[in-house]
């Protein structure tokens, strides 16, 4: 019998995320850019809702192309916000946005990834958590990242949503000790 986190349960969406993309190291720019899209959609909403939506956010946001997301424009804003597939939330489509025109516009010596990794020098940072109630909202680290993504230019990345980014893109791995997918069960 398959062991997962207790929260990955609920549906085969959630399993399938759990399973396939969850506390994954991630590095391509353009997939982060989707992780860290998807966790602002997540803000007040719970991540059903947002995996729900994710193909029609994908759609919207042509796949969550830096270049093509970057030029949108208010009129674009306002089309996305009769689409009733998405989450129409103005400050989280408007943040998408914005946060592709930060990570296009990066500084040429270095690249969003590798200046996001380097936080925990390139390696995933293990928790050893047996049960879900022991998973933190935020950590120190996250409210660092935090900080210093909304010093970029970054919005809608406070320190809960660039915790649970964290985990999403692998630079923490948060898989419950008794989790097929924790690092000491591989």
């Amino acid at each position: 019998m398959v062991k997962r986190c207790d929260w990955a349960t609920s549906s085969p969406e959630m399993a399938r995320y759990h399973d396939e993309e969850w506390c994954r190291p991630e590095h391509d720019e353009q997939r982060l850019f989707e992780l860290l899209c998807l966790e602002t959609y997540q803000a007040g909403l719970s991540w059903q809702t947002v995996l729900n939506k994710r193909a029609a956010f994908q759609r919207d946001f042509y796949n969550y192309d830096l270049k093509r997301v970057a030029a949108m424009t208010d009129a674009d804003i306002e089309r996305l916000l009769q689409d009733a597939g998405i989450i129409r939330n103005r400050q989280k489509l408007m943040a998408t946005v914005n946060n592709a025109q930060v990570i296009l516009n990066w500084p040429a010596e270095s690249s969003f990834s590798a200046w996001l990794w380097a936080f925990v020098d390139g390696k995933p940072i293990r928790h050893a958590i047996a049960r879900d109630a022991q998973l933190p909202a935020t950590t120190d680290l996250a409210q660092h990242i935090s900080r210093e993504m909304k010093k970029r230019g970054f919005k809608f990345v406070g320190p809960t949503t660039t915790y649970s980014f964290l985990q999403a893109a692998g630079l923490v791995n948060d898989h419950l000790l008794s989790c097929d997918w924790a690092p000491e069960n591989q």
